[in-house]
């Protein structure tokens, strides 16, 4: 089955008083039609560690703390892979509604399911067979990670009638989320910081 894997960088806050609070939020989809060659990646760059590097990692790559040359050895290998696509939405949180503000759970469900709908409409999935979506958790309430499965979920087969399974998952359960970490990681830093070091690795 075909997947998605969907992770955000940035954060939600809105006082811009503090130093970091950031400008921009970024939602990035990583589209495998096969996860194991992107799994592999993770494994290997994990295996290449010495036993000091692996301990501290837990098994588990952040793009925000790696190397430079961790960094550009996975996005490098990643974007080489047959079939893999990689597409963001970005919101600049200054021109968000107040009203808005305040309810960021809604918000996120919002930018999310318009970053998918595009996919949809762009034809950059295979809209005739299965599909299934794997969110990074954000949340630790089970609550809102059920709403922001419902909502996907119904959006997704209500405007486009595809076959989509939505569930939320950490980085340890699924690797491949380590890899959207970093191509989202990528597309932030471009955005917030103008920093195209690592962005037009990705922007193929």
């Amino acid at each position: 089955m075909a997947s998605i894997y969907l992770d955000e960088s940035g954060d939600m806050g809105f006082d811009f008083s503090k130093n970091k609070t950031s400008k921009y939020f970024v939602i990035t989809c990583l589209f495998v039609p096969n996860k194991r060659p992107v799994e592999k990646i993770v494994r290997s760059i994990v295996k290449g560690f010495s036993e000091k590097e692996r301990k501290r990692h837990h098994g588990i790559l952040h793009a925000n703390s790696e190397t430079e040359r961790t960094r550009r050895k996975l996005l490098n290998e990643l974007v080489l892979k047959e079939g893999v696509s990689i597409i963001s939405i970005y919101l600049n949180k200054e021109k968000v509604y107040t009203q808005l503000q305040d309810q960021k759970h809604i918000l996120y469900n919002f930018v999310a399911n318009i970053l998918l709908d595009r996919i949809c409409k762009q034809d950059l999935i295979p809209l005739d067979q299965p599909i299934e979506l794997i969110a990074s958790r954000r949340e630790t309430k089970k609550l809102l990670n059920k709403n922001f499965r419902d909502y996907i979920k119904r959006q997704i087969k209500g405007n486009h009638s595809i076959d989509i399974t939505v569930s939320v998952k950490t980085p340890s359960q699924e690797k491949c989320l380590q890899a959207v970490d970093f191509a989202s990681w990528a597309i932030f830093r471009n955005r917030e910081h103008s920093d195209d070091s690592y962005y037009n690795i990705v922007n193929l």
